[in-house]
């Protein structure tokens, strides 16, 4: 019989990653950075929540064994100008690509950083992604 495995929330574990790194970094840029993996419902910068970084899963490829699973991360990191952005976005996607944990096992870069600014709010932000591979959780054997 097969071991019951699935794979955990590579969302939810990439935006921990981010937050726990984050915590150690004192460069401005990096100052007062939230990390959360939805939009804020108000964008506006007066609300102080810049910087933002917001982690998403773009997509699961198709895995031949449930020993591995890739999946694309989306980071996006609005800020106060496209420097800023810029900047918070390479160290964002160098501590991804650092990372080996119990949910993210290694990573790779995939595109970006690329600046574009927010259509809603018209704050100035930078995306890129990365392909996470996933190790899955043995539920039964």
């Amino acid at each position: 019989m097969k071991p019951l495995t699935v794979f955990p929330d590579v969302q939810s574990a990439g935006a921990e990653v981010l937050r726990a790194a984050l915590a150690g970094w004192s460069e401005p840029h990096v100052d007062g950075a939230t990390v959360g993996t939805r939009v804020p419902a108000d964008r506006s910068p007066e609300l102080e929540r810049l910087p933002y970084v917001m982690v998403r899963k773009d997509s699961d490829a198709p895995h031949a064994s449930m020993a591995n699973s890739r999946c694309t991360l989306r980071v996006t990191v609005w800020h106060e100008d496209a420097d800023q952005a810029h900047d918070l976005a390479m160290l964002c996607q160098g501590l991804l690509i650092v990372h080996s944990g119990p949910v993210i096992r290694g990573v790779r870069p995939g595109t970006g950083p690329l600046p574009a600014v927010d259509g809603v709010s018209g704050i100035d932000l930078s995306t890129f992604t990365v392909l996470a591979n996933v190790r899955p959780t043995v539920l039964s054997a």
